[in-house]
């Protein structure tokens, strides 16, 4: 059995392709950028046949609908999913045979209530537990995604999950979840991705409490904030998302189009730092393309929110893939031409300050205010003395914490997320604005004081 791993590293999510040897595949928790799946199996003379899901996602779009309807694929969900997609439900404790594999599927919740994992074994060689959410490498999956008032038992679930699910495999068996170091979704991950059942039950520290009054209490308290998107992907899943051959792509818009199209739409700068603070459209929002873009898309726009996309050397594909990931679908369209078309156009820019270090050690003694915009264990870590501290994701409903009679440098780890917070203090009529060039990084390297 050949497994090849997908990781999304902006999510923190790995999907499966699984090579019985065959000529079939079995893919695991696919998004829905589901060409690069397809490319890798055809690549290897494989065609993906099935497709099984753990649970229904709350970080991204799943690709399952899509491969069914391209491809033909029978997809495997959860019975108590209520998935509104043609599907094979299944349930824990039923075995079956799919192509040529035995999968046994293994009741799981905490995560969600409906998650189930799947234990497959080939013809030689380890079983290979494929976890979603329940159990991850150093830790598992959150339980408060769904209702608050849930919570609790979602997370007495996970803790009885975590005693008894697995307990039948053996210590060899190849552990691949699907959440892992990174994701929202999970608590107590670090940066590896697959491991073993036998180096799980040896330092996973979930596995250790013998006291569920004791875990229900401490769990919840290791989660991450929730990016705002997530209370709307799960019900997208269940009901099967629109495919991607009825979506339109976003056409050119000419400075002038893109100029009376900005009123009803959201304009997504997703150029570098260095490029949004030099010029921007005014009022446009700064989201630099990397591994993290779509996150803070699902984060800071609204549901349902028509884009306009400012790119220049940006390439378009992958941008809508990574916006489609997360729920949107209506693309107002690209700027032709980019900044340099809008600015021959004679249309207004805006711009921010950039600073280094020096510099903004400069303008905090001048009296100008640091706002950190980073998680809450970031800033515990050290932060600039004095910093004003909104985590980016509060920022749109807490900007009036921040004083508007002073100037306001912003930072972050590197910059990105301190980008995005210039553009939206920006929109809420802030100024003067500047960028830490490097973050608290820069920061600390200069060397200058950190507060803890």
């Amino acid at each position: 059995m050949n497994v090849i791993p997908f990781v999304r590293e902006g999510l923190g999510n790995s999907s499966y392709l699984i090579g019985p040897g065959n000529g079939t595949a079995v893919l695991v928790d696919p998004d829905r950028t589901v060409q690069r799946y397809i490319d890798a199996a055809e690549a290897r003379g494989w065609r993906i046949t099935s497709v099984l899901e753990t649970h229904l996602h709350a970080d991204f779009v799943s690709g399952a609908h899509e491969l069914a309807a391209g491809l033909g694929a029978k997809l495997c969900l959860a019975r108590d999913a209520a998935v509104r997609l043609d599907h094979q439900p299944v349930a824990g404790a039923e075995r079956f045979a799919l192509d040529g594999l035995q999968v046994e599927v293994i009741a799981s919740p905490g995560h969600t209530p409906e998650h189930v994992s799947y234990a497959i074994r080939a013809a030689a060689g380890p079983p290979s537990l494929f976890s979603g959410g329940s159990l991850i490498v150093g830790g598992a999956a959150r339980t408060d995604l769904i209702a608050p008032d849930m919570a609790e038992s979602l997370t007495r679930a996970q803790y009885r999950t975590l005693k008894n699910a697995f307990t039948a495999l053996p210590d060899e068996t190849i552990l691949y979840p699907t959440h892992g170091g990174g994701s929202y979704c999970s608590a107590g991950a670090g940066d590896q991705r697959t491991s073993t059942l036998a180096e799980q039950r040896a330092t996973n520290p979930l596995l250790t409490f013998d006291d569920e009054d004791a875990f229900a209490r401490w769990f919840p308290t290791t989660f991450p904030a929730v990016p705002a998107y997530y209370t709307r992907m799960r019900a997208m899943n269940q009901a099967g998302p629109t495919l991607r051959s009825d979506i339109a792509p976003p056409p050119a818009v000419s400075p002038r189009d893109f100029d009376a199209a900005r009123s009803h739409t959201i304009v997504v700068d997703v150029r570098t730092v260095e490029e949004y603070m030099r010029a921007h459209v005014p009022g446009s929002l700064s989201i630099p393309f990397r591994d993290a873009y779509a996150v803070w898309l699902g984060w800071l726009v609204p549901e349902g929110a028509a884009l306009l996309f400012v790119l220049d050397d940006v390439p378009l594909d992958p941008v809508v893939d990574e916006s489609l990931l997360v729920g949107y679908e209506r693309f107002g369209g690209v700027l032709e031409g980019g900044i340099p078309a809008w600015q021959a156009a004679g249309l207004p820019l805006a711009a921010a300050g950039i600073v280094d270090a020096a510099g903004a050690r400069r303008s905090l003694q001048e009296g100008a205010v640091a706002l950190d915009v980073r998680e809450p264990d970031e800033y515990a870590a050290g932060h600039l003395p004095g910093a004003i501290h909104i985590p980016l994701g509060q920022l749109p409903a807490r900007h009036g914490e921040v004083p508007r009679d002073r100037p306001i440098v912003t930072y972050c780890g590197h910059g990105e997320r301190a980008a995005t917070a210039v553009s939206l203090l920006e929109q809420a009529g802030l100024a003067p604005l500047a960028n830490l060039a490097g973050g608290i990084e820069a920061w600390e390297t200069a060397p200058l004081p950190v507060e803890r």
